[in-house]
């Protein structure tokens, strides 16, 4: 009889024991997720900056002989009219966005809409393998989109060269620039570039 009523202040003891650990740890928890949210608050500007001048020099890079360019927003999606130094259209480019291995990839392209054809290509942010998918980011599987009519295949294995050991990164850029093409063409062909003028004189 003696051993059970030891055994309620023990008990106590445990439950305080129990509430004081929660109550540290949230404290623990609140105080980090301030830190955190401050960290944010003054890095967020910084970061969102960042990506502008990567948007704006992957533009430039896609759309060669601009001096210039506007944004236009059609049907949701923004687009980017580029104009050389006496003001005419050189060409249009917009953010592709597709499901790679590891995450999202974001790149932009070019198109030349006189052509249809692609006028580069540019990988802006991806979180893939490294020594695998991150390959999508070397010069030669890049330039390989550069010339490519709006009406080819984007098929790897066929008409775009692979990355061996990263198939799901390659196709992702491919199906990507495919499906982001086919709704541009969508666009054209409903006359909604018209009022924008994206096929100014040469």
């Amino acid at each position: 009889m003696g051993h059970k009523k030891e055994g309620k202040p023990k008990r106590a003891k445990h439950l305080r024991e129990y509430f004081r650990l929660i109550l540290v740890l949230t404290v623990i928890s609140l105080i980090s997720g301030g830190v955190l949210a401050q960290t944010y608050k003054f890095a967020n500007p910084r970061i969102e900056e960042n990506r502008e001048k990567d948007t704006e020099r992957a533009i430039i890079e896609v759309l060669p002989g601009i001096s210039t360019f506007e944004s236009v927003a059609i049907d949701g999606q923004i687009f980017y009219k580029g104009l050389d130094d006496r003001g005419r259209d050189v060409g249009v480019a917009f953010i592709v966005e597709a499901g790679g291995f590891q995450g999202v990839i974001r790149m932009m392209v070019g198109v030349d809409m006189e052509s249809r054809q692609i006028t580069g290509m540019k990988i802006i942010e991806h979180l893939e393998t490294p020594g695998l998918g991150a390959r999508i980011n070397e010069s030669w599987f890049q330039d390989q989109f550069k010339g490519k009519s709006l009406n080819d295949k984007f098929i790897p294995g066929e008409d775009v060269d692979a990355i061996t050991g990263a198939t799901v990164s390659s196709r992702a850029v491919s199906d990507g620039l495919k499906n982001s093409i086919n709704r541009l063409l969508d666009l054209i062909n409903s006359g909604k570039f018209t009022n924008v003028d994206m096929e100014g004189d040469r």
